[in-house]
């Protein structure tokens, strides 16, 4: 086995690879982000028109929700080269 090239070192993960690191602030995006939907929702049931703010706030919590998701599953830290 030779050492890999520069070229071909793998990128070091966000989180350095730390399971409870990750585990850690993704589930705490996951949890902001069920927070700030769940704030939207109040307003609309309680039966308040739908208006932009309130789906901007559900944009941003799927976002938030997204990011943490991403941040525990570590597709970068998977990620293999093909050669």
């Amino acid at each position: 086995c030779s050492s890999p090239t520069p070229q071909q070192q793998v990128p070091k993960p966000l989180f350095g690879g730390c399971w409870s690191c990750r585990i850690l602030s993704g589930g705490a995006l996951l949890a902001s982000g069920a927070f700030v939907f769940n704030e939207a929702r109040k307003v609309m049931r309680r039966g308040a028109p739908t208006s932009m703010g309130t789906v901007a706030q559900i944009t941003f919590a799927l976002g938030i929700a997204a990011w943490g998701l991403v941040i525990i599953a570590d597709p970068v830290g998977k990620m293999e080269r093909k050669n």
